[in-house]
């Protein structure tokens, strides 16, 4: 049986290594360097798989998105490159020349924001369309800081801070102010409207989405934040399955040689129809038969939003 004497040593010798290792985590953490933080201040940024405009493009960001840098970058010898992480948590490489650094508050996270309503908006530099070019053109969702002053011409402009610290004016018919989430319905007709937009690999906006990132964006739309690549959202906590005989419209569509070789998606409308964007006859936003070929052979999963659909 121990003595008193070797339990107190024992005791000492445990407290102290805790101590110590408290002391080198503490000291890690407070050597690790915070996530620089940036805002998109093109229209649409391009991500890359590598620091290379000849790398193949990953994913986009659209204007005023605010992304921060990944952890796992080196950009020593890497100028006018830096690796970012996207909302959804999408990491790849972004020119620097497409973002602002930001020191302080997120862009557009609080305050008075509207986002863009139409495919597109374009901003001025005063309230007048015919006196000089657009300050820039902000695709659809792009967010941006509303200020208090009111415009001479009524309602229909708005003054603006851009991501990129300018001041502009933007017409209000582009833009709104309601960020509520869309029933099932809504999400429907709003993917309608984007029928005949041209397929773009990566694309993340309404200048050219991928089969992916367009119904990333239709999620967004009720409400949810959905991962980026399609087999990705296959796997989603954020999804459970359904059988092909129990589809409803405004489920998700999984295609593939098999259900771990998952390469596109679309979104069920009804009437044994959904609609995706594809290269397939021609590469556009379309709709298409689920029994026509190749879509019957190759639909290899079906999911449904967890979430409750909101109330009209």
């Amino acid at each position: 049986m121990p003595t008193s004497k070797s339990c107190r040593t024992r005791s000492l010798h445990i407290f102290l290594t805790l101590f110590a290792l408290f002391f080198i985590c503490s000291s890690a953490a407070q050597q690790a360097p915070a996530a620089a933080k940036f805002v998109v201040v093109k229209p649409v940024a391009n991500m890359y798989r590598q620091p290379s405009e000849d790398a193949g493009v990953i994913s986009q960001a659209i204007y005023s998105t605010n992304v921060i840098s990944a952890e796992d970058q080196n950009t020593s010898n890497l100028p006018g490159w830096v690796k970012v992480r996207t909302p959804d948590d999408y990491a790849g490489w972004m020119q620097t020349s497409a973002l602002r650094p930001v020191t302080e508050k997120a862009y557009a996270t609080e305050g008075s924001v509207v986002r863009v309503a139409q495919f597109s908006a374009n901003i001025y530099r005063e309230p007048d369309v015919t006196l000089h070019e657009p300050l820039a053109t902000a695709p659809w969702e792009s967010r941006l800081e509303v200020l208090d002053e009111k415009v001479a011409d009524g309602s229909r402009w708005l003054k603006v801070h851009l991501p990129d610290d300018r001041i502009g004016f933007v017409q209000s018919g582009d833009v709104s102010a309601d960020f509520s989430p869309l029933t099932i319905e809504q999400t429907i007709a709003l993917a309608r409207k984007f029928l005949g937009v041209t397929y773009t690999w990566g694309g993340a906006s309404s200048f050219g989405y991928d089969c992916s990132g367009f119904m990333q964006m239709l999620v967004r739309q009720r409400g949810a934040l959905m991962p980026r690549d399609a087999y990705m959202q296959a796997a989603w906590s954020g999804v459970v399955a359904v059988d092909r005989k129990d589809l409803q419209p405004g489920d998700l569509l999984y295609f593939g040689s098999r259900p771990d070789k998952i390469t596109h998606t679309g979104m069920y409308i009804g009437n044994g129809e959904f609609i995706h964007d594809t290269t397939h006859t021609h590469p556009v936003i379309q709709i298409s038969r689920l029994d026509d070929m190749p879509w019957t052979k190759l639909l290899v999963a079906a999911r449904r939003l967890k979430m409750e659909a909101p109330k009209k």
